[in-house]
């Protein structure tokens, strides 16, 4: 018994020794430990080199954080406005197949709420945007559940039906396994009547790792690729080989359709990005066409009485003539359903020309710049800027400041290359998504007059204004 009870003592001294910290790993509140430097040390993994938020924080002169936190937030703003704003012909008149996933997979809870409700949500934010974006664009949904595809709302372009049969999904719940390829096949059959100077595009979210399909889906793939129908995926779970198979044919060989949400904010971004069209590749789609489109008349029928319109055969006062027939269509963008004449708005027109000629990035103003042109305000909103700091070298730049972040101006200034206004990163952000247009160009009546030549209608910043 009492070799027996030594032995116990000891495999307790053991115990107590494991649950030490090591001196080779370290701990969460002792730090990551430096490997050693014996060329037979183990090679660390990644997971032991703890990386805190917390740390590269750094307190102002006033002992806040309030500088810092400011520098995180602007830093964010400035990654989504530097884009590549390389003009590029693109087709701005789309037909796209929203796919969600309704399956089993999307009750899990790694994304708040659940993965089912915030794709709802997404969903709808991302057909107001779609149409924002795109005004003469139609735009369809479908589903995958129990193994089959739904049709959840036609193509269309009103985006009003749409949100609200995505709003009619709430109440239900995923359920059964997806078919990948039933959804894509009833995308195809809905795109196979969009016109041939439009673009087809198919956008899956899809959480699930599997698909349940009836048969063989690559040639699916195949006949997607015949009809020229490019095809977006945004995972929620983990890459699966067959999505990334279907984009990279889909889109000529291009792997950056498909991605995978790390979290909500990025599941947001990667879904918002599909709102910018497509570039086109085919030498078809390259060609340019006339387009017969009309622009019809809004009767508000006030007085009158009421009749039916010719797209949904119901009741109403207001709405718009076909400028051809004179057929009643409720809203716009449409096509007539007697003639087939496509119907807009000249607005609707004007909002698609962004994508075309982008405006240009601005660029970062140093201290040097700000305190020789003595800017004290926004040009646009008119907010101070910060004063300008008396410790400026002789070189005319500042002393670097710790934890400043990449890609943000150390004066909280931004120019435009083309008048050179400074403007702040409110109004950057503002003017590159809402606007697309600079204000100071706008407002500046000798941009066309810099190098005395006089260009009718012409902006410096690449935007043309309709001179009636």
């Amino acid at each position: 018994m009492s070799s027996s009870d030594e032995d116990y003592v000891a495999d307790s001294d053991d115990d107590a020794g494991a649950n030490q910290p090591s001196a080779k790993h370290g701990t969460r509140s002792s730090g990551p430990v430096k490997a050693s430097g014996d060329a037979g040390g183990r090679k660390r993994a990644a997971w032991e080199d703890i990386q805190r938020s917390w740390d590269t924080i750094v307190e102002g002169a006033d002992g806040s954080i309030n500088s810092a936190v400011e520098g995180l937030r602007e830093a964010g703003k400035r990654k989504r406005l530097l884009k590549d704003t390389t003009p590029l012909q693109r087709g701005i008149i789309r037909h796209l197949i929203l796919i969600i996933d309704l399956s089993f997979a999307m009750v899990e809870k790694d994304l708040r709420p659940t993965r089912y409700l915030l794709t709802i949500r997404y969903a709808s934010e991302f057909v107001t945007e779609y149409f924002e974006q795109n005004p003469i664009s139609q735009l369809g949904i479908i589903g995958m559940r129990d193994g089959i595809a739904v049709r959840i709302s036609d193509m269309s372009g009103n985006p009003t039906e749409h949100i609200e049969k995505l709003k009619g999904l709430r109440e239900q719940q995923g359920q059964g396994n997806p078919s990948l390829q039933n959804a894509l096949e009833m995308s195809r059959a809905a795109l196979f009547h969009a016109p041939s100077h439009g673009t087809r595009e198919i956008l899956i979210i899809y959480g699930a790792l599997l698909s349940s399909d009836p048969g063989d889906i690559h040639e699916t793939i195949q006949s997607l690729i015949t009809d020229r129908i490019r095809v977006s995926v945004v995972g929620l779970a983990a890459q699966v080989a067959i999505c990334a198979e279907l984009c990279k044919s889909t889109n000529a060989g291009d792997e950056g359709n498909y991605s995978v949400a790390l979290n909500e904010q990025h599941f947001r971004e990667l879904v918002m990005a599909i709102t910018t069209p497509p570039v086109t590749r085919t030498k078809k789609q390259s060609q340019s066409s006339l387009l017969m489109m009309g622009f019809p008349s809004r009767t508000l029928g006030s007085g009158k009485t009421m009749s039916f319109c010719a797209c949904h055969s119901k009741l109403s006062r207001g709405g718009y003539l076909c400028s051809r027939c004179n057929s009643k269509v409720c809203s716009l963008p449409a096509e007539c359903p007697a003639c087939g004449l496509t119907l807009i708005l000249s607005t609707h027109l004007a909002r698609s020309y962004h994508h075309l000629f982008p405006l240009k990035n601005w660029i970062e103003v140093p201290w040097s710049v700000a305190w020789s042109e003595n800017s004290k305000a926004c040009f646009s909103c008119l907010s101070k800027f910060p004063e300008i700091p008396k410790d400026v070298g002789a070189d005319g730049e500042p002393r670097r400041k710790p934890g400043e972040h990449k890609g943000t101006s150390e004066s909280s200034r931004y120019a435009c290359e083309v008048c050179g206004n400074h403007f702040c990163i409110d109004c950057d952000v503002f003017a590159h998504e809402v606007a697309h247009n600079c204000p100071g160009c706008q407002g500046d009546t000798r941009a066309g007059e810099k190098d005395g030549i006089v260009r009718d209608g012409a902006r410096g910043d690449g935007d043309v204004v309709m001179v009636g």
